[in-house]
């Protein structure tokens, strides 16, 4: 056999195509962002280039109160951040809700400076600043059975991929706070869209930042049942920009007892009414005004949804006291958040339907004048929320203005408050 000569040759440098060259060998650093300094509740911290508005400064507010009353009644409060952004809201859990420890994650790496500039006046024995992606950080979580008191888990838009990792990350009885800022779903204009972010087919109805919140709460429930567990709404929070929907849910063992309070709703185009239906119902669906109003095609059905009470009287009752005790009701701004969480209060009552109708429908069917939202609330409670009355249809014949009373508009009026439904006061 022809033997040849094997010549060996220097070994050369590797070469790595462009964009593939391995992370090891080309390190990457975090680009400097510009300093924008902002001040909120007393608290100055910089945002440079991260995403941040001042508009939700009210979500905050109320994470920062039940984390702060978590706190009181454990003993401890261990919070995960897990969309962190400038880390206002880890700032905040550490300073005002005197959380023990803060997770602060935010998956783009060049806030780490920003984030770790805004938490360095506390020990850092307190906080840890991490960028990955949300659901890797829980889930790690879980795995390693390190369970957090509160998930704040901030997101964008009808991304419900957070849930079940964020779920399974806090603990038992522990405190989640959820976040959609989905108008076009909670609108029921992309009713397959919702369906498949949170389970739900939703279609157009008069009062959609109601949907948006029963929605959210649905999603997060659909959820938990799979893991074991269930969720009791302790406030739910609508703003108008964005919009956003927030929701601070306590994790309770066992899944739901019954689904009194995960069912549809339905909504008649023709007369205004509004009603649950649960699932037995489905193909009984009618509209209880029984007139000739009623046309067939009148009802738009939505589900399923949260269609339990979207607050907790008596949690709201401590946040309002906390609050006072912070000195947040004094000012301006405190008397608009005073204002919101009275009105949350009253919608909490777990006798009111869902739904709502606008006094201007009320109004424009009655074919008079309204009266001021304050008279109509003031009548409502002293009447005692009586048994509404089914809108006025078009073939009711006109009311005269001097016989029409407030206590008529109580009981005609299914349900507003200047929030336009769970929310917010400034709408």
């Amino acid at each position: 056999m022809l033997s040849l000569p094997l010549q060996l040759q220097p070994l050369s440098p590797p070469f790595y195509p462009a964009n593939s060259q391995p992370k090891t060998l080309k390190p990457v650093f975090p680009k400097a962002c510009k300093s924008q300094y902002q001040t909120e509740r007393g608290l100055q911290f910089d945002i440079g280039d991260t995403f941040f508005r001042h508009e939700s400064a009210t979500g905050r507010d109320f994470g920062v109160l039940s984390a702060a009353l978590y706190k009181q009644s454990n003993g401890s409060l261990r919070v995960l951040d897990a969309l962190c952004g400038c880390g206002i809201r880890s700032l905040r859990y550490l300073v005002e809700a005197k959380a023990d420890f803060v997770l602060a994650n935010d998956a783009n790496e060049n806030y780490r400076g920003i984030i770790s500039g805004n938490l360095s006046r506390i020990s850092e024995e307190r906080w840890v600043v991490m960028n990955s992606d949300a659901n890797r950080v829980m889930t790690e979580r879980y795995l390693e059975k390190d369970y957090f008191d509160l998930v704040d888990v901030d997101s964008f838009g009808s991304d419900s991929s957070f849930l079940r990792a964020a779920i399974g990350a806090v603990k038992l009885d522990g405190l989640l706070y959820i976040t959609s800022t989905d108008g076009y779903s909670s609108g029921g204009h992309r009713p397959q869209h919702s369906l498949a972010a949170y389970g739900a087919y939703v279609r157009p109805m008069p009062y959609s930042n109601e949907v948006g919140l029963r929605m959210l709460i649905g999603g997060a429930l659909r959820e938990a049942s799979v893991l074991g567990y269930h969720v009791v709404p302790l406030f739910s929070y609508y703003s108008y920009h964005g919009p956003v929907f927030r929701a601070m849910l306590q994790i309770k063992r066992g899944r739901l007892p019954d689904s009194s309070t995960y069912n549809f709703i339905s909504h008649c185009i023709q007369c205004g009414n509004s009603q649950t239906v649960a699932w037995d119902q489905l193909g009984q669906i009618r509209c209880p005004c029984i007139t000739n109003a009623c046309v067939p095609n009148s009802l738009i059905v939505s589900g399923p949804l949260w269609t339990g009470p979207l607050h907790q009287a008596s949690h709201l009752a401590r946040m309002l006291n906390l609050a006072e005790q912070l000195g947040w009701i004094s000012d301006g701004n405190g008397r608009n958040l005073e204002k919101l969480i009275r009105l949350m209060v009253d919608e909490s009552d777990p006798k009111l339907p869902v739904g709502y109708i606008k006094i201007d429908e009320v109004a424009s069917r009655a074919k008079l004048n309204s009266p001021s939202i304050g008279a109509i609330m003031n009548t409502l409670h002293e009447v005692a929320f009586s048994p509404p009355l089914c809108s006025l249809s078009d073939q009711d014949p006109p009311i005269a203005l001097e016989t029409f009373d407030l206590t008529a508009w109580a009981n005609i009026l299914l349900w507003e408050t200047p929030s336009l439904g769970f929310g917010d006061a400034n709408n």
